[in-house]
């Protein structure tokens, strides 16, 4: 199907959406979550992300490469996120405010879906089940649009959801995906006016800036997470250790990671070291991926790395690279943050209250840690089921995007003849 097609069949799918009982949408959820973990499914989807990651070999990193690379117990864990999903209140139909007039007329805010959401996103096919899930369960039907490293994968998935979505008597075309991966479809749905209802970016910086500044469609920013971790003077060390390698390196190519550590002058000769040792000789001694320190001057003098370029706090790596600088307070610390942060995630790490509390209040990012690990940014760890994007505006959704920010509101008013 062209582009065009597929935007025409989206929109004559939400109507049905808009009208299926929150049971009928539950059924197709099921279905899909069954249909994904069929033997035959999973060696179609298997196959083709076999030849995604062979196709994609020596042009994308090896990190970029884990991204894309699916397994049984992935594509089992897709299945899961589903079921998760389907087991959450419906969000359809919930009345937000209720007000009674003083000349009786009742006024009902009420949850509503979107229509058609679009999604852009790049080489995560994981992306594709999530987005389904959350579109369907909230009462929209989705277009998918993923990167060309991803298509394949991403279409064998496609065709084992929408085999689940047959079973519920709803539309195929509730799950869509484009065929065209050229610039040419994304800017097809940057500009669907009358066909999307809301464009939601899931990528790097280049992919958010071409959305925000081409849309002519609703757009919500997503994604990227130059994510700050500040080590306080009165920090337990030993926790400090696990949380920032549990932040850089479980998973370093995810919006959540950790990308910058701040570190208190105070306690930066004693801490620098072992957090070098422990990223670094200790990880290598354990068969593990190093992690490479750009360090600002400060922590040059105390540890061995590579000396900070100008725009390494600047930078999202999704590598195993931390940038460190040293700092002299909390206050400094939310100055940093407030110069190079990208409203995603930061931390701090603290036995103070003081500290904690006026770093949760001034720094202004979705979602800020106090002694604990900004990789928890994410719609499955905040009990969503999973999301369909981190978004780091503040209208109308903030953080991990799960159903109630893929629902508008219409007012629904009551009255008994009365006249204005």
């Amino acid at each position: 199907m062209t582009t065009q097609q597929i935007l025409e069949a989206a929109r004559t799918a939400k109507s049905a959406l808009a009208l299926a009982s929150g049971e009928t949408r539950q059924q197709a959820l099921l279905g899909m979550a069954d249909a994904l973990c069929d033997p035959e499914q999973i060696r179609e989807i298997l196959a083709a992300n076999a030849q995604d990651m062979e196709a994609a070999k020596g042009h994308i990193t090896n990190v970029m490469l884990d991204r894309l690379a699916l397994t049984p117990e992935r594509i089992h864990a897709m299945a899961q996120g589903i079921r998760e999903v389907a087991a959450l209140p419906d969000p359809v139909g919930r009345v937000l405010d209720r007000v009674e007039r003083p000349n009786g007329l009742v006024i009902e805010k009420t949850a509503v879906p979107m229509g058609v959401i679009a999604i852009i996103y790049e080489s995560r096919p994981n992306v594709t089940s999530d987005a389904a899930a959350l579109a369907l369960k909230s009462g929209n039907a989705c277009i998918l649009r993923c990167g060309k490293e991803a298509w394949r994968s991403a279409n064998a998935i496609v065709a084992a959801l929408r085999q689940g979505i047959r079973t519920s008597g709803l539309p195929e075309t509730a799950v869509c995906l484009i065929e065209d991966t050229t610039h040419a479809s994304a800017n097809a749905l940057m500009t669907a006016v009358g066909y999307v209802d809301l464009l939601i970016p899931r990528g790097g910086a280049g992919l958010i800036r071409a959305c925000v500044e081409n849309a002519k469609v609703p757009c919500i920013q997503t994604g990227t997470g130059i994510c700050h971790i500040f080590v306080d003077d009165t920090a337990d060390q030993d926790k400090a250790l696990n949380i920032i390698e549990n932040a850089k390196a479980s998973r370093p190519s995810v919006c959540n990671a950790e990308e910058v550590c701040l570190v208190h002058a105070a306690i930066a000769p004693e801490f620098l070291p072992r957090l070098a040792q422990r990223l670094g000789a200790d990880r290598a001694a354990r068969g593990l991926q190093p992690v490479e320190l750009r360090l600002d001057p400060a922590a040059a003098t105390l540890i061995p790395g590579t000396p900070a370029g100008p725009r390494d706090f600047d930078t999202e790596f999704l590598d195993y690279i931390l940038a460190v600088r040293v700092v002299d307070s909390v206050e400094e610390a939310v100055r940093h943050i407030a110069a190079h942060s990208t409203g995603h995630s930061e931390a701090i790490l603290t036995q103070t209250p003081a500290h904690a509390d006026l770093f949760t209040a001034a720094v202004d990012s979705a979602a800020v840690y106090v002694n604990c690990s900004t990789r928890f940014t994410d719609g499955g760890e905040f009990g969503l089921g999973c999301e369909m994007g981190i978004s780091t505006q503040k209208l109308h959704a903030r953080g991990p995007m799960g159903l109630a920010e893929l629902c508008s509101y219409k007012y629904i008013i009551q009255g008994s003849g009365q006249i204005r």
